[in-house]
């Protein structure tokens, strides 16, 4: 065993919400994958939510790419009125289910993984590492108003992007060393709705535009904003065009993140403990 390699820092990879902007995250883990660096742990919010879930249980983003081509939004968003939303997200259910099966428990991921929720009556932030995946994800990308809420374990859930559309936080619990985030919200347009559903998503949008903007963001170590302010929330037939600016946004960052790659934990601990006094000594 390579004893280097054991001491290695571990990269944990963070994946926004953002709708069909989450399309982006598959050219994220293209250029992640062709650059041969490797991902310890994941945690996803929302749309990040739903491919980090595929990506943590073995599903390549190339099978990804062929869930995507077939994705069909008038079944994405087909109506099914209750009294707590207005339709159900029975296109990504089946997606998951066809994938990694209907009774998969998060901590049975090929790479661990934690998916952020929020409980809709205390408005508290819900971390998911175990239970039923297919429910935190459906959970996490739940749209308040326009899909009906999931409970799970006595709780009412909705989009985790609420409480942290990017979700930097679960990762150094995970035991990740090195945090590389997608804010996909950073550029942002807005188009006139059309209709009910236009008005709910553009004030998602804008909600979590402001979320995905504040100061905790510099908590990540690599932060990965491909401008999507071309593309609307719900463009999921221009899905290439996204992972494309996901994909060349990536490739910016490669190097920073290899270099990073290449400390060992001794190494990130001196360098931190050097820090800690040079900042003490320029602050006296």
């Amino acid at each position: 065993m390579d004893k280097n390699k054991s001491h290695s820092l571990k990269l944990g990879l963070a994946l926004g919400g953002g709708s069909a902007l989450g399309f982006a995250h598959l050219g994220v883990l293209r250029a992640l994958e062709e650059n041969d660096i490797s991902i310890d742990f994941v945690s996803g919010t929302s749309a990040g939510a739903v491919v980090g879930a595929l990506y943590a249980f073995g599903i390549s983003f190339k099978d990804i790419e062929q869930e995507a081509e077939r994705l069909d939004w008038k079944k994405l968003a087909k109506l099914h009125p209750s009294s707590l939303g207005i339709t159900s997200n029975i296109a990504i259910r089946e997606i998951l289910e066809r994938n990694i099966g209907k009774n998969a428990d998060i901590a049975d991921a090929k790479i661990p993984l934690a998916i952020v929720t929020t409980d809709i009556e205390t408005g508290a932030k819900i971390v998911f590492k175990s239970g039923n995946v297919i429910n935190a994800v459906l959970a996490s990308s739940c749209l308040p108003g326009l899909f009906t809420p999931i409970e799970m374990e006595g709780l009412m859930l909705v989009d985790g992007g609420i409480v942290e559309n990017v979700p930097i936080s679960p990762l150094k619990p995970l035991g990740a060393d090195i945090m590389v985030a997608v804010n996909l919200l950073r550029y942002r347009k807005y188009q006139k709705p059309k209709n009910i559903m236009g008005v709910l998503v553009n004030s998602f949008d804008m909600i979590n535009h402001r979320i995905s903007t504040q100061p905790k963001q510099n908590d990540a170590d690599v932060l990965i904003e491909p401008n999507l302010s071309d593309y609307f929330m719900g463009d999921i037939k221009k899905w290439k065009e996204i992972s494309e600016q996901g994909y060349a946004e990536t490739l910016k960052h490669i190097t920073a993140i290899k270099e990073l790659q290449k400390k060992t934990v001794c190494e990130d601990f001196w360098q931190k403990i050097k820090n800690l006094f040079f900042n003490k000594k320029s602050k006296d």
